[in-house]
């Protein structure tokens, strides 16, 4: 049996966002180290995505290996209801001591999106405690939060990624998205979509839910940390719960530990995944604050209706405390800034290339937004035959790479991504 039989692979396994009829390309990688992924014809790509957010560490790394190992050696998995375990103890000890001390309450779960269900849930069934049949959600638009249902009915209405299902979604509130950017001057108007909707659906809404400075899949924009503080203010005045997406901008991926501290807000529901372990194992935590949590368990039911199998799974959490003790070291701060730098360098001149619409780069993020959509698969054989890994989506390509990426490596990656905007078989023109 070949093991890297990729017409198997073709006609048998679906990939994410893919056909199984037309199905693009795919590459089959044998091992991954650091920040390189070797092909089965031993060609090594230098990986410019860190596998979606979440590999902040390097693949294979060491330390996280040897926690997989000590871990593994006691017990791989047990049920968490009604049993505990240390590996779950000692990670939520050190997810209180890395948060703001409000949020002392931790669900674990299995991934970014459920995380996002959880933290919904929790808002419905905090309001049905206290008497109130709150349903609806507050969010903006252009906005992204997973790809299970509930999660996707706060993701942007009109992402083709999601209109398939739009009627079969409750239909939540949406806010014009924010204008001014990251680095522009704050205007008040911003707010003024939101503070309308909220002011105007106060006795419907459960909860408001945004991801923190940077969205995602939604489009890779990065808005005023004015506007999270508008929306926090406005949170508090309506006592409306603010759930904070942090999947993929947590751990320090735009500079700051967490996202939402370019704000200086707290959230009272906090929702955590992706490089959570490092990008080893998946892994969720939904964090909130102690009055939801007694609210919750004093209502009808008594408690919090969720409990997935691998809730708390031991592996997934010690690796998990070993990520948070590597960042707790403090290098990542350096990697991050050091890597924002060279992107602001190298990318910001492609803004006058004529082939770019606009170029963004916050911490270890850069996004170039094209004129014109891309030919996914054109564009990535072009990337793997000069040695580098990059998927973009739609017009947009990006880079996330991991916080310990060398310069040589990081220079390449843009250099080649320079050189990919001059290919027409690139684009969709």
């Amino acid at each position: 049996m070949n093991q890297y039989d990729i017409d198997f692979d073709l006609k048998h396994i679906w990939h994410p966002y893919s056909s199984m009829i037309n199905p693009i390309t795919c590459y089959p990688i044998i091992s991954a180290k650091g920040i390189f992924l070797k092909l089965n014809n031993g060609k090594s790509l230098i990986d410019g995505m860190s596998s979606w957010w979440s590999v902040i560490h390097g693949y294979n790394n060491t330390r996280l290996n040897k926690a997989l190992n000590k871990q593994i050696s006691k017990m791989s998995h047990i049920m968490f209801g009604g049993l505990t375990h240390p590996a779950a103890i000692t990670l939520c000890r050190k997810l209180i001591h890395i948060t703001p001390e409000q949020l002392e309450c931790i669900f674990l779960a299995d991934s970014g999106s459920v995380s996002v269900e959880i933290a919904m849930k929790m808002s419905l069934q905090y309001w049905q405690s206290l008497g109130e049949n709150r349903k609806v959600f507050l969010t903006i638009r252009n906005g992204y939060h997973g790809d299970t249902f509930f999660a996707m009915s706060v993701s942007d209405p009109q992402n083709s990624m999601h209109s398939l299902y739009k009627n079969l979604l409750p239909i939540h509130l949406f806010a014009d998205a924010p204008k001014c950017t990251f680095e522009s001057q704050w205007h008040q108007d911003d707010i003024y979509s939101f503070n309308k909707l909220i002011d105007q659906y106060e006795k419907k809404i459960s909860a408001v839910i945004l991801e923190p400075i940077v969205q995602g899949a939604g489009g890779m924009k990065f808005y005023h940390p004015e506007y999270l503080v508008q929306v926090r203010k406005a949170c508090h005045d309506y006592k409306i719960p603010l759930i904070i997406d942090e999947i993929a901008t947590g751990f320090g991926r735009t500079g700051k530990l967490f996202a939402y501290e370019h704000a200086g807000i707290i959230p009272d529901i906090l929702c955590l995944g992706k490089s959570l372990t490092g990008g080893t194992m998946t892994l969720s935590a939904t964090i909130t604050t102690r009055k939801i949590a007694n609210t919750i368990s004093n209502g009808q039911s008594n408690c919090f209706m969720h409990g997935p199998t691998f809730m708390g799974n031991p592996l997934a959490c010690a690796v998990a405390s070993e990520s948070i003790n590597i960042l707790q070291e403090h290098k990542w701060k350096k990697q991050v800034l050091g890597i924002q730098k060279i992107l602001r360098y190298m990318l910001y001149p492609l803004k006058e290339h004529p082939h770019v619409f606009d170029v963004r780069v916050l911490g270890a993020i850069g996004v170039i937004e094209c004129q014109y959509l891309i030919n996914i698969n054109n564009i990535q054989r072009f990337f793997v035959e000069n040695g580098i890994w990059i998927r973009p989506f739609n017009n947009l390509i990006y880079l996330m790479p991991a916080y310990i990426i060398d310069k040589k490596s990081l220079y390449r990656l843009i250099a080649v991504i320079k050189k990919s905007l001059d290919q027409k078989q690139c684009f969709i023109l």
